[in-house]
């Protein structure tokens, strides 16, 4: 029985969704909170359903007035984008792949052509809309979502061989999928299908056993299967289990095709695993033993003078990672422990020593280079070592590339192939569409593969983009990334605002994940109407490096918001903005940072838009039954055993800390999908019943067949993006600005 006078009941017409209060009261190192909406959390439970379904009714009637917008915003991303279109082709083996769209459909499709000459190295020139000779279509994802809301394909792997793949799909958005084989030469699947596994399954070169990762009831990957195609999935093999719940487990196949390598980490620690690929029913064993604080990736190399080894990227003494150099573990010969200890970290030989200025965040082996994803000054670049220069035991000296553009992103492309000659590069910016580009190393002539084509007449140099710095509340200096339209934003002699101008500015600050410069169609429909798209590089990040993200996790999390804080009160400092012309965007760990930055500073915001948002942290984390949570505890601490966390979390959580009177805040909306199995939807939900009990203008808008990313289908994800556009152009005053 509920108390009939906290039962709001359903609500009149004109009046917005009021959730029943159900106090429940939540005790932890004596301190009580009472959570009146607990009970949303029953998501079988048709009343939940009912007000879910109510608050999208909602939200719908009161943003009706958005749908020509909408259609126009929708439109303008279509006019702008060449749906019919290909990806640049990667070689393996004797094929090359890539995947193309066709105009009017959702989804790619996978395909691949021969290789006509194996000493070039130029992926052949195919044109949109036109099947290529001897092409072969691996996985047309159209036909395989038909009939289903909702498809999203986790595992995609050929047999180096190429004459098996091994697929998975997701129907519901809950991110367990279902494996299966296809016969290459036929086309068709085998009757091997494996129920309830997460992405990340290979297969070996000879095609004959699939590696794939399943996940504990906290949807934690934790254990590796071995399955050999074409016998009973109940005979498969388990090859690893790892029973420590902060550690997720992955498998993968070296570029070199001789090893497979089993990799599990933590927020702060991991091992990899060995196997060769000619022993596949043999018995792993690790490279370095754990040890707590210290991570470390590795991959396959033949070095000049050496031989097969393994590049190791650590952080044992080195916080922005170095790069050594050991030998291969032994193997495992069924009668001993096989080197079951692991490899003596001491042994290994530094190639690539610490720089405080230099994050070391990613490294490719090939057989005649080593390509290495880096980070310095706040931007990612791409470092290569060419092999045949070095001097035995000599230091390695990597050359980064240079770009032209002061903001930019570059990164290392896929390159499958071991035996590639040339560097494959991904780089953009803020105003430079996604380009494909390779890199000969013997002339350093740089070859353009494709660029991102822009519709319309899209001119690169009608846009602008600059690096802002905002000082924060203990006088760190915080990057803030900006770009807009020329002709529609005054500047000063100084080059900041002139006249403020509605601007957008987007925050994340969680899990080392940097948000680097990155070219955007859809982008392009709030900056030719005036709006200025601003990130804020906060602590939690990675932008600075391995301190920047240690600045803004555990006891120094609230750093993450008021960097923010900061950014947007130098926005409006600079002249760039005002307050009643901003709007404040983050999604995940970044809708945390935007529930936080409301309760901290909801006078600097005329708007909040929080995507499948982590506000009601503390309840989650001091839940352990939660997918997610035990692993988070590296990130946020832990709540359940920490009376200090405990406080901590509680001082910052968005959830508990709406105060009673929130009428003074800015318009929120809120966006989530209720199979989202990261961040579940209850939070939001209760989240915007306790703003509207509050008096805050909140909206709820939740997919009902999606997961973390959305909805899927690149036509329903530019629904809702013009969706989300709509509102913040609302909001900024520019809704009916046609």
């Amino acid at each position: 029985m509920h108390d009939d006078a906290a039962t709001a009941g359903p609500p009149e017409p004109g009046t917005p969704p009021a959730a029943d209060r159900r106090p429940t009261t939540r005790s932890h190192h004596g301190h009580s909170f009472v959570d009146d909406y607990e009970w949303l959390r029953a998501k079988e439970d048709p009343e939940v359903l009912a007000h879910l379904e109510a608050e999208n009714s909602w939200t719908q009637d009161q943003l009706a007035g958005l749908r020509p917008l909408r259609e126009r915003i929708v439109g303008e991303i279509k006019d702008r984008t060449l749906e019919t279109d290909l990806s640049v082709p990667t070689r393996l083996g004797g094929h090359w792949y890539y995947v193309r769209f066709t105009e009017g459909e959702q989804y790619p499709v996978h395909a691949r052509v021969p290789v006509t000459d194996p000493e070039d190295w130029t992926p052949p020139v195919l044109e949109p809309g036109q099947v290529p000779a001897g092409e072969q279509v691996l996985l047309d994802q159209n036909e395989a979502a038909a009939g289903h809301d909702f498809f999203s394909l986790g595992s995609f792997a050929v047999a180096p061989r190429g004459d098996r793949l091994v697929h998975a799909v997701d129907t519901t958005g809950d991110e367990r999928y279902t494996l299966r084989v296809r016969d290459l030469s036929t086309g068709t699947d085998l009757p091997d299908e494996i129920d309830g596994t997460f992405p990340g399954a290979v297969i070996t070169p000879d095609g004959r056993y699939v590696f794939y990762p399943t996940v504990d009831d906290a949807w934690r990957p934790c254990t590796i299967w071995r399955h050999e195609v074409g016998t009973p999935v109940a005979d498969d093999v388990q090859v690893f289990h790892e029973p420590d719940e902060r550690f997720w487990v992955g498998v993968g196949l070296s570029r070199s095709q001789q090893y497979l390598q089993i990799e599990l980490g933590s927020k702060m620690t991991g091992e990899c695993w060995l196997l060769e690929t000619d022993d596949p029913t043999g018995a792993f064993r690790p490279v370095w033993r754990r040890r707590e604080g210290v991570e470390y990736t590795v991959e396959h190399a033949v070095l000049p003078g050496r031989g097969d080894a393994l590049l190791v990227l650590h952080n044992d003494g080195a916080q922005n990672f170095e790069l050594a150099v050991t030998d291969v573990p032994p193997r495992h010969d069924g009668h001993d422990d096989g080197g079951a200890d692991g490899l003596d970290p001491a042994d290994a030989t530094v190639v690539v020593a610490h720089d405080p200025g230099l994050r070391l965040e990613s490294v490719d082996a090939f057989a005649d280079h080593v390509v290495l994803g880096v980070r310095r000054d706040a931007t990612p670049r791409v470092a290569v070592v060419t092999l045949a220069t070095l001097a035995p035991d000599a230091p390695w000296t990597p050359r980064e590339l240079d770009f032209p553009e002061a903001l930019f992103s570059a990164a290392p492309g896929e390159t499958p192939e071991f035996a590639a000659p040339l560097v494959r590069v991904e780089y953009t910016s803020f105003v430079t569409p996604a380009t494909v580009l390779d890199v000969d190393l013997a002339t350093g002539e740089r070859l353009v593969r494709r660029q991102q084509p822009v519709l319309g007449g899209y001119e690169p140099t009608d846009y602008a983009q600059q690096r802002a710095w905002a000082t924060a509340e203990d006088g760190t200096r915080v990057p803030i990334s900006l770009v807009w339209k020329r002709d529609a934003v005054t500047l000063d002699s100084a080059g900041t605002g002139a006249d403020p101008a509605p601007l957008l500015l987007y925050g994340y600050g969680a899990y080392e994940i940097s948000v680097d410069p990155f070219f955007s169609v859809p982008r392009l429909s709030l900056l030719d109407r005036g709006v200025v798209f601003a990130v804020a590089h906060v602590r939690g990040g990675g932008e600075l490096g391995r301190a920047w993200y240690e600045g803004g996790r555990l006891e120094h999390k609230r750093n993450t918001f008021t960097d923010f804080v900061a950014c947007a009160r130098h926005l409006v400092d600079a002249g760039w903005t005002s307050p009643e012309r901003m709007v404040a965007d983050g999604g995940s760990a970044g809708g945390l940072l935007m529930g936080a930055v409301t309760n901290l500073a909801p006078e600097l915001f005329a708007g909040v838009l929080a995507g499948v948002p982590f506000v009601d942290a503390l309840t989650s984390i001091l839940d352990p039954s939660l997918p997610l949570t035990v692993v988070e505890w590296e990130e946020w601490g832990n709540p359940l055993a920490d009376a200090e966390v405990y406080a901590y979390m509680r001082s910052y959580s968005p959830y508990e800390n709406v105060p009673d009177d929130a009428s003074h805040y800015p318009r929120i909306l809120a966006v989530t999908s209720l199979h989202d199995t990261r961040v579940l939807y209850v939070e939001p939900a209760k989240w915007v019943a306790r703003l509207r009990a509050a008096g805050a203008p909140a909206l709820l808008k939740i997919e009902m067949s999606a997961g973390h990313g959305g909805v899927s289908g690149r036509y329903a994800r530019w629904e809702e993006i013009a969706f989300e556009h709509a509102w913040t152009l609302d909001v900024l005053g520019l809704a009916d600005d046609e």
